[in-house]
């Protein structure tokens, strides 16, 4: 199982190392590739669009990451030392730094340590989030400006309806992504790292089976996600149709507007309820596989221990250990959803804006060829008998 994970980790690693190579990202709709928007700051996707604006800010988060994962194992390794050295250890006193302690002086000293390391985690993490937030609004706040202004450029008189929802609805999660965009991988992704480096140090077997069910999950998740993302594209394109039907000038008793509205509700209706069998379906199954997990941990671990190749305090930290293992891994499997939907919305706003672009640039194309050409019922000398008629 182990190299089953580290094949799939360098499989994965590929294919996210080839897609950002490639000069462009194929349109999710199969029309083609997604064209350039000449100046406009969405000619660039997605992670070069937010590397360009938060690139300061991410520089802090990573420093705060970096600096929680020391903090981390030392709060993984002092409960096994308590246990193992102040509890169930018959070997006092002890000498410390030069100083002489009995048991309960270096259980208070240990558990003293303990409890500095976990405020000192705790602290750290409360600082990143708050931080993240922070970084999330205010790009939000430059993303909506830089769309409204992209629209203005080009939009339509008649395209408020369909421009509402790209700019509340839409745009949101593209704001809270670009808080976590570095920050959640480093940091879960070495919270989980840490921690598995912790069991393995303790045993390998006993490591080796902590993840024994994790190739499983990565196999099987992503699967999943791809029909959600089809599904997500396909409610984007419809409540942007909404809004413009809802947008029409229609009376009350024109039944067939109000038949197409009552039948995008349905259709968005019966999006979402397969967009939540399948979360749910892809949550429950990374959540049975979480709890199915500690099964080989007490097998495997409580044979160590009776076997003596492994101190009871070393179980018991690793236990504890993996309480908290599940958590950045589902924080990984959330970021990865999130980036996939980030992915949906981005794009789905560049087509939107290039769109009104290429309208209006037919509008203008239109407008200049009437003007460069006179009606026909209009004399060549541009009256109508005594009356002249400026053209322009």
């Amino acid at each position: 199982m182990p190299s089953m994970l580290l094949a799939i980790c360098i499989w994965w690693a590929l294919r996210v190392a080839r897609s950002r190579t490639r000069p462009c990202r194929k349109d999710p709709d199969n029309t083609g590739t997604i064209p350039q928007l000449g100046n406009s700051p969405f000619a660039i996707d997605l992670y070069k669009f937010i590397q360009k604006y938060t690139w300061r800010e991410q520089r802090w988060l990573l420093l705060g990451a970096a600096l929680s994962l020391p903090v981390l194992y030392a709060t993984l390794e002092l409960p096994k030392n308590i246990i193992n050295f102040a509890i169930n250890s018959g070997h006092f006193p002890i000498t410390l730094l030069d100083f002489s302690l009995g048991q309960k002086q270096l259980l208070f000293v240990l558990c003293g340590a303990f409890l500095v390391m976990i405020v000192t985690h705790g602290g750290v993490k409360f600082a990143i989030n708050l931080y993240k937030g922070q970084v999330a609004e205010a790009f939000l706040r430059r993303l909506r400006l830089l769309a409204h202004r992209e629209w203005k450029k080009s939009a339509q008189p008649d395209g408020n309806a369909q421009l509402t929802p790209v700019l509340i609805q839409e745009i949101e999660p593209l704001g809270g992504f670009a808080g976590d965009i570095i920050v959640t991988p480093l940091f879960q992704g070495g919270t989980f790292l840490t921690i598995l480096l912790f069991m393995f140090a303790q045993d390998p077997v006993l490591g080796a089976s902590a993840i024994a069910l994790l190739p499983i999950q990565l196999m099987i998740i992503p699967r999943l996600q791809k029909k959600i993302n089809e599904l997500n594209r396909d409610r984007v394109k419809h409540v942007r149709n909404l809004g413009a039907s809802l947008g029409e000038t229609a009376s009350d008793n024109d039944r067939r507007h109000l038949a197409n509205v009552h039948n995008s509700f349905k259709l968005l209706q019966a999006i979402r309820v397969n967009i939540y069998r399948r979360k749910f379906l892809m949550k429950g199954l990374s959540n049975f596989l979480n709890h199915l997990s500690p099964f080989f941990c007490y097998t495997i671990g409580g044979y160590l221990v009776i076997e003596g190749n492994l101190s009871f305090g070393a179980l018991v930290a690793v236990l504890a250990a993996y309480k908290d293992f599940s958590s950045p891994l589902k924080e990984l499997f959330r970021y990865y959803q999130s980036m996939e939907d980030v992915k949906v919305w981005y794009d789905e706003m560049r087509k939107f804006l290039r769109a009104s672009e290429s309208n209006q640039q037919l509008a203008n194309t239109v407008l200049g060829n009437e003007r460069a050409t006179p009606p026909s019922n209009i004399p060549a000398d541009g009256t109508f008998g005594l009356t002249a008629v400026n053209l322009h």
